[in-house]
């Protein structure tokens, strides 16, 4: 009887256990791709994009995984480094997709992403590139039904740029500098026509090459030509090299300075004097405690504490892009209740591409441009005795956003 009774406490034990040991056994593991520029002359904006991307990961694993047909799917985070080379990101997106990746994003440098973007085309994989990629990419025919970019083209940063140095800011006069390559043309072909719409002049243009140090030349042009604003095309380093030239010619006393992009890096490479007065438009900045929008100033300082919770500082612009794309990647899963990139385009195509994000609503486009109701801020870079702490950069001055800061449909073949 003893024996009996022994086990039947087994087998009722047993039969306790067993739910949790299924439910435990039917947690899954999907592998996501992280493909970026670790290393080389993008490796700092490059870091900030992975750590949106590991942070939108965890996020989903602490909530306990996707909710999938096959049960709770728990997410992995796969890095890898493209190099900022075509030859190396091509090859090392295909070992990600032989690794059995459900979703890829990633990429700082635009030409990369188009060629995967290409890739995509012939063989559909979920991608969300977290740079700004070309105007052209989103032409019809070109941009892949599975490719979602979180970001715009350069010609909305210079279109948001011109229109805030002219409407807003009251400018009349540009003297426009690019970088000599899609980025800069791109950027000069939106700051001309917010010009042509609200009636500035464009006095003075040039352009300079990626890696770039020097603008002395460039910039006696600009202090010759008298111009209200000077609005510059540069980024990342370029742009730590020229605006420290800038304040250094005293340019910034004779005229607006307006960097046409900016990022939290870049302020950080500045000394305050240099940053002082500085105006440009910011993807994503942490701190909006005094934006109108109050719903949205919470749903950003809810994403700076998760990220100051797990790095220890606030997050950058280019975090902020990586958060969104891998989220949206996420979201299509999940709604999908699948993988395949057809059933997960259709997902996040539906109900009009409308979804929420660390910066407020948005909506997927028929090109897949993400239209953000704040597509970006004005930001005024603070100088010295301004700044409160090492991260209180900018000021917030406004912001743009909806269907106007992008191209027309029409205009990419739709």
């Amino acid at each position: 009887m003893r024996k009996l009774w022994g086990l039947l406490a087994v087998s009722a034990l047993c039969s306790f256990m067993a739910p949790g040991l299924a439910e435990a056994q039917s947690t899954k593991t999907a592998k996501i791709g992280i493909l970026l520029p670790l290393t080389g002359p993008f490796a700092a904006v490059a870091e900030t994009q992975k750590q949106g991307a590991l942070l939108a990961v965890d996020v989903i694993n602490k909530r306990g995984g996707l909710d999938m047909p096959e049960g709770k799917t728990m997410l992995e985070g796969v890095v890898d480094d493209d190099e900022a080379k075509l030859d190396v990101g091509v090859r090392r997106y295909r070992y990600l997709v032989d690794q059995g990746v459900k979703g890829v994003g990633g990429q700082t440098w635009a030409p990369l992403a188009y060629a995967i973007n290409a890739l995509v085309s012939r063989d559909p994989k979920p991608y969300f590139p977290v740079c700004v990629q070309a105007k052209e990419a989103f032409t019809k025919g070109k941009i892949a039904p599975a490719t979602f970019a979180a970001a715009y083209s350069p010609w909305t940063v210079g279109y948001m740029a011109g229109t805030q140095a002219v409407k807003t800011l009251g400018k009349k006069k540009i003297f426009f500098l690019a970088r000599s390559d899609s980025w800069g043309w791109d950027i000069r072909d939106g700051v001309e026509a917010a010009a042509k719409q609200y009636g500035a002049e464009i006095v003075g243009r040039d352009e300079a090459p990626l890696g770039t140090t020097d603008f002395t030349t460039i910039l006696q042009k600009v202090k010759a030509a008298k111009p209200d604003v000077f609005i510059a095309a540069q980024f990342a380093a370029d742009s730590v090299a020229l605006l420290k030239q800038v304040q250094q010619m005293g340019l910034n006393k004779e005229m607006t300075i307006f960097n046409a992009f900016i990022t939290n890096v870049v302020a950080k490479g500045l000394p305050p004097e240099a940053l002082a007065g500085v105006y440009a438009m910011h993807y994503f900045y942490y701190d909006l405690a005094g934006f109108p929008d109050q719903e949205v100033a919470k749903q950003a300082a809810e994403f700076t504490k998760l990220f100051r919770d797990k790095y220890g500082y606030p997050p950058d612009a280019y975090a902020a892009i990586a958060y969104i794309a891998y989220m949206e990647m996420f979201r299509g899963f999940e709604q999908s209740k699948s993988w395949d990139a057809a059933k997960v385009t259709a997902a996040l195509m539906a109900n009009n591409g409308k979804f929420d994000s660390v910066k407020g609503p948005a909506a997927w486009r028929e090109d897949h441009q993400a239209a953000f109701k704040y597509g970006a801020f004005l930001v005024k870079g603070k100088g010295p005795g301004e700044q409160k702490n090492e991260w209180d950069l900018f000021s917030v001055e406004g912001s743009m956003g909806g269907e106007e800061i992008l191209p027309p449909l029409k205009s990419l073949g739709y």
